[in-house]
């Protein structure tokens, strides 16, 4: 599902692209070695870049359990999910958030990858991110966004995403969606990995993610907005203001969420591919973003020319095609950033900050506009602020 990879980037693409798992099912969690890291000379902890709004950000993990469905992969049991909620909250209050990965699930990560004498567990672990969990949140009524992952990599690669959107004024859930990654640590030390890898091959495999993951996301909206509702804080969400942005196969799932959930108003699909096409007749004129890396400029090899040309036709609202000079797949996420500071071969020779930055200001630019109704020129057009950003009409 993930298409590139170039000689400069192996490493850490070895890292993040779904090539078969060793093991797939449920692991017990295994305790972090304390020595062993202490002696380890390749940890190094990165951080995230801090988020720009003038909220501090607050976090809290959900387990949520749809007992109406029977998990597709695993073949029994009910579908589950765990969901990151990051939302604006008071300066000051709260304590440490989880870590970035759990040590099982960077540990599975990396073994997967085969990438265990190039990055140490702990520095996966120990990675920085700025939220504060169970922080006192800010009183009002913000949009929610939902933001779904790659294929095989876990939603905490877009934290630097959802904690700059949180800081902005949004409500903000990210999920991971059972047996689609590497490892996902669940209640009751399971950690989930990834049972899809084996069962959805090629595009008609990519087309049952989607629409599966467009089903959780229903789910996930009906706990947060329903009568009774699963989070504590969801007086917090508008339920009249949604949208959903996904990266890679998350956001195929974008698109396929939206034809079928009239609750969400907008989306964003950052460079993936639409394995479940837009609707003949559109969206509805709700508006809906291409956020690509430089091979997904019209015509090209990459997710232009294999479903977003189709796609664009059909789309019936408002609407942009965006793509990122000298980036990559996985420009908008946070591997770009760690990996300049993991010293590992650069991803693109996009910046790793900058990659960050840019994702941040156009994401927040479209639903700025589209969920709080305040006109953002940046996306009328290029930008000398952003000479990396092309704008196309197919």
């Amino acid at each position: 599902m993930n298409r590139r990879r170039t000689a400069a980037s192996l490493a850490l693409l070895a890292l993040l692209l779904p090539l078969p798992l060793v093991a797939a099912g449920s692991a017990a969690a295994a305790p972090p070695p304390a020595a062993a890291a202490s002696a380890d000379s390749r940890v190094v902890l990165p951080e995230l870049p801090r988020p720009t709004g003038r909220f501090a950000v607050g976090q809290e993990t959900l387990h949520l359990v749809d007992r109406s469905r029977t998990d597709p992969w695993a073949g029994s049991g009910p579908r589950e999910l765990m969901v990151t909620m990051r939302y604006p909250a008071q300066r000051g209050t709260g304590g440490p958030v989880r870590p970035w990965l759990t040590y099982e699930e960077a540990r599975l990560l990396l073994a997967d990858r085969q990438l265990e004498d190039a990055v140490a567990v702990e520095s996966l672990v120990g990675t920085k991110a700025h939220a504060r969990s169970g922080a006192r949140p800010v009183a009002g009524r913000y949009p929610l966004i939902v933001l779904s992952p790659g294929f095989t990599v876990p939603r905490a690669t877009l934290t630097s995403l959802a904690e700059e959107l949180a800081s902005r004024g949004y409500v903000v859930a990210a999920v991971d969606h059972a047996y689609e990654t590497s490892g996902t640590a669940f209640p009751g030390g399971r950690v989930l990995t990834c049972l899809a890898c084996g069962k959805a091959d090629g595009e008609e495999g990519a087309k049952l993610v989607t629409d599966n993951r467009a089903r959780d996301v229903s789910f996930l909206l009906d706990r947060l907005t329903g009568r009774h509702p699963a989070w504590r804080n969801a007086g917090l969400i508008d339920p009249g203001r949604i949208a959903m942005a996904g990266h890679s196969i998350g956001g195929s799932a974008a698109v396929a969420a939206m034809a079928t959930d009239p609750r969400i108003r907008a989306g964003i699909d950052m460079d993936g591919g639409v394995f479940s096409p837009v609707p003949a007749g559109g969206l509805g004129g709700r508006p809906f973003m291409l956020l690509g890396a430089e091979e997904s400029r019209p015509g090209n090899t990459g997710t232009g020319e294999a479903s977003w040309d189709p796609n664009w036709k059909r789309l019936d609202g408002w609407k942009r095609w965006i793509t990122l000079d000298a980036s990559h797949h996985f420009t908008f996420t946070d591997w770009p950033t760690m990996s300049d500071q993991l010293g590992l071969p650069p991803l693109s020779p996009l910046p790793g900050a900058r990659s960050v930055d840019l994702t941040r200001r156009y994401v927040g630019a479209f639903f700025d506009q589209h969920l709080k109704g305040v006109p953002q020129p940046l996306l009328d057009g290029p930008s000398p602020e952003a000479p990396e950003v092309r704008f196309h009409t197919p």
